[in-house]
């Protein structure tokens, strides 16, 4: 795994400046997923996000969960599940606007760690948007403004728990997947690992590491560069003991930005993507999200025959 790419974001500012945008360009063509350290959000602020999130699930979550999954999902099953995930969940949108007052079963400190951490996160996004603008030769900005539509971009944060499994070869955490969106900000558990992704056919693990944050891309970029960067297939591993913490933030287009090729990548090759609606693919991406994205990509191809954007 020492190939897996770990970018130091405070080498940007230095003389490793042009060799540290080497690594992400590599990393966004090559991998779809690498590990920022140094990226200035607080240490203090992760622990107190993980330490809070940790002890929601211990109050409010692991007995539900053991009561409406856990017993009834694996007795007597012999064959392997495809249809559900081994996993607790629950999800907070922060843009355009907040429900985070609305989610049950947070207390104050939780409510305000959350919104820190988000608030902090949307900068991150928007700095990467802009560091990938410069690797593509993008105007500083034309990401943002791309996912941007009328309100402003979507973002939101699922966070996750998957307990310990008895039978983990039955069932996946989460099934193989690509992400919808635009850019993917994870805080992952640093003791119990269990994401993976696909790369070259073969399933690599993405390390947990102390206080870092895992980066990967989602389909509206990969249209928006015209396939140069690529979402790409990852899952989560059920693990028989530990339950790991997984806590995603989803830098995505606003539901009435439209998405297609940047002009300025066009000039070379030929358009390979089509023109849509995000909330038109979000549709379709709800009943296909665990199927492969090119049948998502080549229907709304017939979509933008049919309709005038």
């Amino acid at each position: 795994m020492e190939n897996f790419p770990v970018i130091n974001l405070e080498k940007m500012n230095g003389e490793e400046r042009v060799a540290t945008m080497e690594k992400i360009k590599d990393a966004c063509e090559n991998w779809g997923f690498f590990e920022l350290v140094n990226h200035g959000i607080s240490h203090e602020l992760l622990d107190t996000v993980e330490r809070k999130t940790k002890e929601h699930y211990k109050k409010c979550m692991e007995q539900r969960f053991k009561e409406l999954v856990a017993n009834r999902a694996l007795e007597g099953v012999q064959n392997e599940i495809n249809d559900m995930d081994w996993e607790s969940t629950f999800h907070v949108r922060h843009l355009p606007e907040s429900n985070i007052s609305q989610i049950p079963d947070l207390d104050d400190e939780y409510r305000k760690t959350v919104k820190e951490f988000a608030e902090k996160l949307e900068k991150l996004a928007e700095e990467l948007l802009d560091l990938l603008c410069e690797n593509l030769g993008l105007e500083k900005g034309y990401l943002k403004k791309a996912l941007y539509g009328s309100r402003g971009p979507t973002f939101g944060t699922k966070v996750s728990n998957y307990p310990p499994c008895p039978k983990p070869d039955l069932i996946k955490g989460l099934r193989a997947h690509t992400d919808a969106g635009g850019i993917i900000l994870l805080l992952q558990d640093d003791k119990v690992s269990g994401l993976q992704l696909l790369k070259d056919g073969q399933w690599i693990d993405v390390p947990p590491m102390r206080h870092s944050i895992v980066i990967n891309l989602g389909d509206q970029i990969e249209v928006i560069t015209n396939g140069k960067y690529k979402s790409v297939e990852h899952r989560v591993i059920a693990q028989s003991d530990g339950t790991r913490m997984s806590i995603a933030s989803f830098y995505n287009p606003g539901s009435d930005a439209v998405i297609y090729p940047a002009p300025a990548l066009l000039e070379e090759e030929k358009q390979v993507y089509p023109k849509f609606v995000f909330e038109d693919y979000m549709k379709l991406y709800a009943g296909l999200k665990f199927q492969p994205k090119e049948p998502r990509f080549e229907a709304m191809k017939a979509v933008e025959t049919t309709t005038v954007i």
